[in-house]
């Protein structure tokens, strides 16, 4: 069980490290500059897919820790 939270957690943090970064220019987000931050912007193609895939390895994460802890 514990081997297998291990693999889950390194392509967790792979999986993490493949996202493109939302917030483009994080002193314009502090300054204010960025007027269209939280415009709607719809994922698609491999951006849905990454998204999802992080989506179900950190319910996967969190289910297996739960498991292991009440074990």
């Amino acid at each position: 069980m514990e081997t297998f939270l291990f693999i889950v957690s390194i392509l967790l943090i792979v999986i993490v490290l493949l996202q493109s970064n939302k917030a483009e220019g994080a002193a314009q987000i502090i300054s204010g500059g960025n007027s269209d931050l939280f415009s709607q912007r719809k994922e698609r193609g491999a951006e849905l897919v990454i998204s999802r895939v992080t989506m179900a390895l950190g319910l996967i994460f969190f289910i297996v820790s739960l498991i292991m802890d009440l074990m």
